[in-house]
Parts: C-alpha cells; structure tokens; sequence
C-alpha cells in the first residue's frame, strides 16, 4: 500500500491533475483546463504538446489527435496493457484510453455507442480507426469465435482499403469512401460480430484521376504485385503506363507506395471472402475494367462512333463481343414496341464505356462489403450491445471543387450539426443528472447551411435533381442558373453573376461558392448533372446479367433491368443514407476523435499554424470547448477528488471515514473555495475555473515535500532497522501479510502464485508458504475417494508413458478414463460364452487395417486377465496372449494409430495388428496395466514397421497436413496424415 502510496503522490504527473504542474512546459492535457478559452490559447497549447510528441490532448472526454508523420513508441502492447481498466483521466491522454472507456461504459451501462473519426485527407482517421480495432482485439475477453470475429475485422480493412483507398494529392492513402461499421457484444464483453456500411464511393475515380493522383489501389497491386500466372490468365500487362485509366494523373508508380508487398497484404486478407472461386472473379472484374478503359473510339464519315480495338473484348467479364460493342457505340430505342439502335458519337461512346467501368466497379465494391459482412454475421439472437466506428471522409478544399466535394462536404455539416446537438445533449444530461443549474451556451447554429443544401423542393439537392430530370437540353450551366433564381439572396451562397467587383475577381463563371461552418469553398458546377445521373444504358445492363462473372452477373442482376421507373440520384441516394446514419447515431453514445494534420508536406516536426487554425475551425472544436467549459471547468467523481487531494486537510488525512460527497466538503472548505467557484452534485464536484483548480494542484505539490518522514522510511528500507524506517518495515510487514491473506494459492499444482515478499520477510515467506502447502496437500489426499485414487493411478502410467512423447498427450490429461468402451450386452452372446473363463476387463471399438491393401474394417478390441481378443460381431479373429505381446507401437503425432507387435511361433499364425483407436491413452494404459507392458510402448517419429507375417514386413508413415486422412500410398506404404495441433495466436 504504502509504495503504492508513493506512486500516487510522488509520481502523479502522469494523470491529468498532476500533469498541471508541468503545464508551462508540455501544455496541458485537457483544454477545458485552459485559463482561456481563445484559439491562440488553444493554438499554443497544441504547439506544446506536438513539440514534445504529446499528439493526443482532450477537449473533455473528446479526443484531439495530430499526425506526427513519424513512428513514435506509444502503439505497442505494454500501452494497451497500460490503459486496459484505467479510469478515462487517469493516464496520459491516449487513443487506447476512449476506445477503453467506450468499451467499459458500454459493458457497465449496456447501451450502444459509436466513435466518429474525422478530419481532412491525410490527418490519420484510417490509421486511428486501425487502433482501435487492433486495441479491442487485445483487450477483449479471447474465444475461438472471438478470435475469427477478430481476424475477420483486421483482415477487412486490407481489403478494403486496397479498393476503396487512394493516393491524393495530400495522402498516399486517402479513403475515398465513408465506413461505419459496427461491432458486436455480447454481455461477457466478447466481439461476437461486426456489420460494415459504405457511403458513397467516388467512381469517377475509376475513369479519371486529378494530375499527382491514382486510381484505386487494388489496381496497381494486380498489375505490379500478382502472380505471373494470374497476369498471363487475365490478359494484363505488367506495366501500368499501359493502362489509360492508371496513367491520367501521371503517377502510376510512386516512391512511397509498396504495390507488391501491398499485394500479398490483400492476397492473405481476402481469405475474409470464404471463396477461392470468388476471389477469382474478383480479380477478373479489376482487370476487365483495365481493358474497358483501353477501349478506344474513331469515327466514321458519318460522325459515329467505331471501336478501333476490338481485342480487348475478349477479355470482358465473359459478355458476347458483338454484342458489347454494340452496347458501346449505339443506344437502344423502343418505340411502339420496337427497338431502334440509334448511333453514338465518340463523346457518347467514350461516356457509356466509363459509366459501365464506374458501374462494374462500384457494384462490385458493394458486394464486396456484403460478403464481408456475412463472415462477419452474427448468427446469435440474443441482445447485443456495440461500438460503432465512423470513420468517414473530412470536410475537403481543393484547388478544383467537384460534384465529390460537394456531398463530401454536405456529409460534415450534418455530422457538425448532430455533433454539437448530441455534445450539448450530454452536457445538458450530465448537469441534470447531477442536479446542477444548466446555463444556456451560445454556438453557430449551421442548420442554415444544411437547409440551404437539403431543404425539399428549395435546397441545392433538389435542384440539381430538377434538373437531371427534367425534359429538355439541360446542362451544368442551367443548373446555376437555376440555382442562381433559387438562392440568389442566401447570405451563404454567391455565383459570378451574383457577387460583389471584388468577390467576383475569385469566381469563375460556371462556380458556386458556399460558406460552410468550416469556411468558403468554392465548386465548379462541371460534369454535376452526369455525375449525379450515373446513368447505364438499359441494353448494358441486360447485357451484364448474361456474363458469365458469377460477380458481376449478381451485382446486375439485383438492379432490377427490367424496371422502367428511373433510379434515384446519387446525390438522392447520398441524403438517404445520411439520414439513415443519423437515425443510427442518433441512438448511441458518443465519442469522438478529431485528427489534425500538423502540415502539408508530410514531414515529421513541422507545425503549421496556418493549416491547424483552419482544421481547429472546421472541426468545430473551439465550439466543443466553449461547450465545456460553459458553465463548470472540471468535474470528477467524489472519490477520486478526495483520493488525490485529501492529504492537504487534517480532517481528510490519511483516512476520510464517513461519505466521500462529505470529505470533499470538509476539505474544499479548508482549502477556502468561494461559494461561486464550485458545486456539489450527486456524485461530483464540479469546478467552475481551471485556475481554482491549479492552485488546489500547486497546494497538493507543496504538500508532496513535507511528508518526507515516509520518504526517509522508503528510501532506507534495505538498511538494518532504525528509527528512521522502524515505521516503514512494519507497515511493509504488515501490508504484505495483509495482501499474502487475501492471495494464497487455491490448489497443490499452483506453484506460480505466491506472492513474491519484501526482502525484510524473504525467510518467513519461505516457512509460510511450505505450511500453506503440506495443509494443501493433506487436505487433498483426505479428500480422495477410491475412485479418484484409481484415476490418478491409471494417470501417472498413461503419463510416464506419453508425456513429452505425442502431441495429443496434453489434451488427454483432463479427460477421464472409463471402465469399459464397449457395455457386455453389446458383446455377441457367443463370444461371452467362449472368452467367460478369462473374465473381461477392459472393451472398446476400433477401426483394423487389413494386413494386405489396409482396408478398414470396425471391430471389438477386448482385454481379459490373460489376452487380447480381436472381435467380428460372433466371431473371434484373432486371440493375442499377453506373453506373446512383444511391442506395441504409435506416432508421435496426434494420430490414434497403434501397431501391436506379435510373437509368431509358427509362419502359419496372423501377424502383427494395426488398428485405429479414439481412446488411445486410456486403451494402452488399461492394456500395459492388465497385461504389465508398461516398458513395451514405443513412441516413434516418421515411420513404423510392421510384420503381416513371420518374415514380410509392412510399413506405416506418418505425416501432417491440413485435412487428417488414412489411405494406401503407391509405395504400399499405410499412410497416416493428421493436422498439427497448434497455439491460436492473436497478433498485429
């Protein structure tokens, strides 16, 4: 108690309270402990903390967490094993520290809850996702299932990075899609199932990458990374500058991309799929779209659209050529019940090519996603609880703004807005659960600029939807027209046409420019309308539902081709999904993590005060933190206040006796806090400024020097006894009789367990612990009855002869023995009556392997006082005299195979015996007891011989392998294979 007294008291820096006396230094944990609340404040502190490669700082019970571009020794085990249990203020701030307390809480309260992760491109929201999955496959209670369920979830994110991530501008591996998935519990804590959900892909990807970007990952990881084989099989090159859509950005190989160790990643992960036959597919629908976008148009004289390469169709998902091209370069018509083919120009044609390589790919993702989910099913009805991770794309600027960045961005505005409606409703919660006054905070409200994007019938979506479907010639140009009548007088919106001399100098004419929560962004309205119409030819589609790819054939399939009704927007689709995912949080408790980039270029030291501020703003943490500290600072439970500060009070020192809610009283008073800087609530104390708080820190510092008697005490407990530590040893005597009382070992095999002493009782330790185990022992054998003692007995044989000998032996030790196998109703009447004299005492089923071709044949192995009878239903096959039991046999594998070895006296007499036993330890400790043959049984590795006959020999070999199996091998040979017994380890 007393040294861990001295880890409390003298080494307190590294909770959030005695972390206050470094603040001038490192910064401080938790802004709400800032004396301001202004953004050069929160900027500075940030810059401290980042300095000293602190990148994790709370804003509350929220996260703030900046890349530091650098590996840094903060990830491994020893930390997870640190935070696993810890109170959330307890350690250093730590990504380990909220998934720990998502975790509990969700255990202890069991509700549901999710952890939002966001930030821009290249902030970390990918890798701190990672984190949490790799802490909870750690820290969580490990089971076979569990252990699938984990490997399952690890494995998905490979996969699906490789085909919904690229290399941006601004990251190397840039999610370009959204995923929430959640995680399963049941109530012992368990991952027994995971559900993943996908929010708008960015296709167009597919087709065009910006100059300095890539397409998805997964295709430059085939063509550099995949088997030579697989390559020749799919018809690809290996060199990516040959593919037209992997080279518009004009960095097909990067530096800092790994394409083929990433390749094997994938490989190795997409066993999360279940089959091989679909991976194969997969990999057929990724190399049909490399050739599609090798695909290339001329024109006829007429202005139609030609293919001028028609051998990439061969390699097409298995469709009729002739009749893809014909998809490619006309439109079917009906017109009274007729079809008309109505030619493409090469404008049209190249558009119907790369709407279908968008959709094979995009359909393809989706069912990927599914088949993941269904390996991941939960197939137990029973209540769960779980953790939802969101970790979806973050609001993004780029020099050109596009139909992707304007639902990217629509995206965070609604989680801005339900993230400060959800942190008020907590704050709001807390204070009425604590019966504390709520004092009404004052934010930006951005419901106005969700209403300007999504308001029905008068929102940007439902005009660009207007637009798309309505008749006539429109364009992306008539869509800002139309947005220009609709929102001319919107004070977040302005156009060209409706800006200001100065603003108008900053906007193109076909731009739109919005004032997000976040900032100004502003969008050029080309290509909106064709990326929000995503349309396929109705004769493309039926065509795909004919391919032979059983892939593509399902995901086409599914789109309903025959339904003349057209398909929602994806701008539509986009808004739904939002919706839905609201509902969805809208319903959990949350957590959150902010993740900052500290600077553009990627380089580890570097702080960008400029690209901090701009992210601190469009994260909405300056709102969060004013939040918080609107109306109480610091709030902790009764407890834990008195625990840490009880030491500046005599009232409270060293033991408060009565209620913690009273202690804490006695002793804010003592300390003389104001009756406006703090209130009592049911089970806190809450502190109305950080300053009220770094004194009462700064007292308990002071405090910490003048109990140096018990320093002294400590620091001379290995000298011979004295005044000076005579008080220490005999609380350290006492502490470890104390705790030696509360953890003495339970059972005579526990050697491992006895609490190791403080030097000064090494000897008494020693006495105590060998009377602890000779009353143990005599307890035991007291407790013994007859039936135990045989067990035990019949034990020590199987494990004088087995033990470090076969594989199967340890899983063997905690199975009983029993008297007999077989019960002597179930014994021929017949074979009774013949062996009756020799009295049974032992019978169990085996499997005999002829002597000549090794067919199996089930038989009655029975053991009487003097032989050994091989039994066929009334017959007795062979009778083996004890006495003529020269050896017996078996592998040192997990195999049940024995080999039992006869002395023939006449060349007419049956040879050796080879048999297949389940109950092999029991039956060979039962036979060498019976039979007294203890030092026969031989335990061989590869191979043993056998004789079927005095002079003709026989062989049995033994291997492992995945599938056990037992079988005549072209040599003649038996051949034995059994799987290996292995530890299921759980690593990362």
């Amino acid at each position: 108690m007393f040294v861990l007294f001295l880890v409390l008291f003298f080494t307190g820096q590294l909770d959030m309270e005695g972390a206050l006396t470094a603040r001038d230094r490192v910064g401080i944990q938790d802004f709400v402990l800032l004396d301001e609340t202004t953004e050069a404040a929160f900027l500075t502190n940030l810059r401290k903390r980042f300095c000293n490669d602190l990148i994790y700082t709370y804003v509350g019970t929220l996260l703030v967490s900046v890349n530091p571009y650098k590996e840094l020794d903060i990830f491994n085990k020893k930390q997870m094993e640190l935070y696993m249990g810890v109170n959330f203020f307890e350690l250093p701030p730590h990504i380990y520290a909220l998934a720990d307390n998502a975790y509990h809480t969700m255990l202890t309260e069991f509700n549901n809850h999710f952890i939002l992760i966001s930030g821009e491109s290249g902030a970390g929201k990918t890798e701190a996702s990672k984190k949490i999955l790799q802490y909870y496959a750690v820290s969580c209670p490990s089971t076979t299932l569990l252990n699938t369920v984990r490997d399952k979830m690890l494995k998905s994110n490979p996969v699906l990075e490789a085909f919904g991530n690229a290399k941006t501008l601004k990251n190397d591996n840039s999610s370009r899609f959204g995923k929430y998935m959640d995680i399963e519990f049941d109530s012992e804590g368990d991952a027994v199932g995971g559900h993943i959900l996908n929010y708008l892909l960015e296709k167009s990807r597919v087709v065009h990458q910006n100059h300095g970007e890539r397409n998805f990952h997964i295709f430059y990881q085939l063509v550099e990374g995949g088997e030579d084989s697989l390559v020749q099989q799919l018809g690809l090159e290996r060199d990516c500058q040959h593919y037209n859509y992997l080279t518009q950005g004009q960095c097909a190989i990067v530096s800092s991309i790994n394409d083929k160790n990433d390749w094997k990643t994938v490989r190795n992960a997409l066993q999360v799929i279940n089959n091989i036959y679909s991976v194969q597919h997969l990999f057929e629908i990724i190399a049909s779209v490399l050739h599609l976008g090798n695909i290339r148009f001329d024109s006829d004289s007429k202005g139609h659209a030609l293919l001028n390469n028609k051998a990439e169709l061969r390699w097409l998902l298995g469709v009729d050529a002739y009749t893809l091209q014909e998809g490619l370069t006309y439109r079917k018509i009906e017109a009274n019940k007729d079809e008309v083919l109505s030619p493409f120009t090469i404008d049209h044609a190249i558009y119907a090519r790369d709407a279908l390589a968008k959709a094979i790919y995009g359909q393809t993702f989706t069912w990927l996603v599914n088949r993941i989910n269904e390996s991941m099913e939960n197939k137990d009805p029973s209540k769960k609880t779980v953790i939802g991770l969101l970790d979806i794309y973050g609001f993004e600027v780029f020099y050109v703004n596009s139909f992707e960045q304007f639902c990217i961005n629509y995206c965070n505005e609604k989680l801005q807005q339900l993230f400060i409606q959800l942190t008020l409703k907590a704050e709001q919660e807390e204070y009425e659960a604590e019966d504390i006054e709520w004092e009404p905070v004052q934010f930006f409200n951005n419901k106005i600029i969700c209403d300007l994007i999504e308001e029905k019938h008068r929102g940007i979506i439902s005009i660009l939807d207007e637009e798309c479907l309505r008749p006539g010639e429109a364009t992306d140009l008539t869509f800002l027209e139309r947005l220009e009548d609709k929102m001319g007088n919107h004070p977040h919106f302005v156009t060209h046409k409706l800006a200001d001399k100065t603003t108008r100098k900053t906007l193109e004419r076909g731009d739109f420019r919005l004032l997000h929560y976040a900032g100004e962004v502003t969008y050029c309205v080309v290509g909106f309308l064709d990326k929000n119409n995503d349309l396929l030819y109705r004769n493309i589609k039926d065509l795909m539902c004919q391919s032979k790819n059983a892939i593509v054939r399902e995901c086409f399939s599914t789109m309903d081709p025959d339904s003349r009704r057209r398909p929602e927007t994806v701008v539509t689709q986009f808004k739904s999904s939002l919706l839905k995912l609201t509902e969805i949080l809208m319903a959990k408790e949350a957590w959150y993590i902010r993740c900052l980039k500290s600077n553009e270029s990627k380089q580890p030291g570097q702080f960008d005060e400029a690209l901090i501020r701009h992210q601190v703003k469009y994260l909405g943490l300056m709102e969060h933190l004013r939040v918080r500290r609107a109306g109480f600072a610091y709030r902790r439970k009764y407890e834990v206040f008195l625990k840490r500060y009880k030491p500046l009070c005599p009232a409270t020192w060293p033991h408060w006796r009565g209620v913690p809610a009273d202690g804490v009283e006695v002793l804010v008073q003592h300390l003389g806090y104001l009756p406006n800087e703090y209130k009592m609530g049911r089970t806190k104390i809450f502190i109305r400024h950080p300053r009220t708080l770094y004194a009462t820190e700064d007292a308990y510092e002071r405090c910490k020097h003048e109990l140096g008697e018990f320093i002294k005490g400590y620091m001379t407990r290995g000298q011979a006894k004295s005044t000076d530590n005579s008080e220490y040893l005999a609380f350290v005597r006492q502490s470890y009789l104390n705790r030696l009382k509360g953890n003495l070992p339970k059972n005579v095999l526990d050697k491992t367990t006895w609490l190791s002493p403080p030097a000064v009782l090494t000897e008494t330790s020693e006495i105590l612990r060998k009377l602890h185990y000779r009353l143990m022992v005599r307890k035991y054998v007291r407790g013994l009855t007859p039936q135990k003692k045989a067990q035990l007995q019949q034990k020590l044989v199987t494990s004088s002869m087995f033990r470090d000998k076969k594989d199967s032996y340890p899983q063997s030790v905690s199975q009983p023995f029993v008297d007999t196998r077989i019960n002597e109703q179930d014994i021929n009447i017949r074979v009774i009556q013949m062996i009756r004299n020799e009295h049974i005492k032992y019978s169990v089923p085996v499997i005999k392997y002829d002597r000549n071709g090794f067919k199996p044949r089930p038989r009655q192995f029975i053991l009487t006082q003097t032989a050994a009878y091989m039994i066929e239903e009334a017959k007795i096959k062979q009778r083996v005299l004890y006495t003529s039991l020269k050896g017996i046999s078996v592998s040192n594998l997990t195999d049940g195979m024995i080999i039992l070895h006869i002395t023939c006296e006449d060349p007419k007499q049956k040879g050796d015996l080879v048999i297949q036993c389940d109950h092999l330890f029991e039956f060979l400790t039962k036979l060498s007891v019976i039979a007294k043959k203890q030092n026969a049984v031989n335990v061989v590795k590869g191979s043993i011989k056998f004789e079927f006959q005095p002079g003709k020999e026989g062989s049995v070999d033994f291997s492992t392998g995945q599938e056990p199996m037992v079988y005549k091998a072209n040599n003649g040979h038996l051949m034995v294979v059994r799987w290996v017994l292995k530890k299921r380890l759980f690593m990362f």
